[in-house]
């Protein structure tokens, strides 16, 4: 994992920043560790919905940038994250059909942070990622999405197929990019509509492509078969604009 100042090690500055209110989106903790200030990091990362890795020396150490982790590294997120009534409200201000961004395990910071640039430039409202087996808003993050992340609220939630379930309810309704799907011209975009993304290497998982309205796909000319995240996300997206503005 690279270090960054984003990342912070040793048992009370970690304890210090779950009480300062920093937002922490990750912790490793040294695997069999259970003396009193590591179960109080375990106390504060369970009360703030943090996930907890427990791992061995070796990984810590080659993470460790310090030499002086205490069997404690945490990744602090690089900004707040919002919630999904932020993302509804930021669409309402605007008198405009919510349009948002979900997106099923992206692993990559580079590509997180050029998807929450096109999300800000194609007047997304909002970006939801979910918290496990995906990268947060680290510091690569932030520095990709170019500012971005100064006006897109990113919201991070414990089950994707469920939020979307939720978000249903509200009248949206949603489409994922997907090789074996509708081409994406031939689809009607227009409406209160959430754009969902997959991993880079595996696509949107099947429990998650189940629950979406419509399967798009881009029409692919070239010898090779797929695009990179980050790529799909903006092309998917600005068919989805231009269907906006008829």
């Amino acid at each position: 994992m690279k270090y960054s100042e984003f990342t912070i090690e040793g048992r009370n500055a970690v304890i210090e920043a779950f009480r300062s209110g920093k937002t922490i989106d990750k912790i490793f903790i040294l695997d069999g560790c259970r003396d009193g200030q590591v179960m109080t990091v375990v106390r504060e990362a369970k009360k703030a919905g943090t996930i907890i890795n427990y791992v061995d020396k070796e990984r810590l150490d080659a993470m460790s940038k310090t030499g002086h982790h205490q069997g404690v590294i945490a990744n602090a997120a690089a900004y707040e994250y919002a919630e999904i009534d932020d993302i509804f409200k930021a669409a309402e201000e605007k008198n405009e059909a919510p349009f948002i961004f979900i997106l099923d395990g992206i692993e990559d910071p580079h590509n997180l942070g050029a998807i929450i640039r096109t999300a800000n430039l194609c007047g997304a409202h909002g970006v939801i990622i979910p918290k496990r087996r995906a990268v947060g808003l680290t510091a690569t993050v932030a520095k990709t999405s170019a500012g971005a992340l100064n006006y897109t609220p990113v919201a991070k939630v414990t089950n994707i197929g469920n939020t979307i379930d939720e978000l249903k309810k509200s009248g949206m309704w949603f489409v994922c990019a997907d090789m074996g799907g509708t081409c994406m011209y031939n689809l009607d975009l227009k409406g209160p509509i959430g754009l969902v993304i997959g991993n880079e290497g595996e696509g949107v998982s099947r429990l998650v492509r189940e629950k979406c309205d419509f399967i798009a796909s881009i029409p692919m000319k070239g010898n090779i078969d797929s695009l990179n995240a980050s790529v799909a996300a903006g092309v998917m997206a600005y068919e989805i604009v231009r269907q906006r503005m008829i």
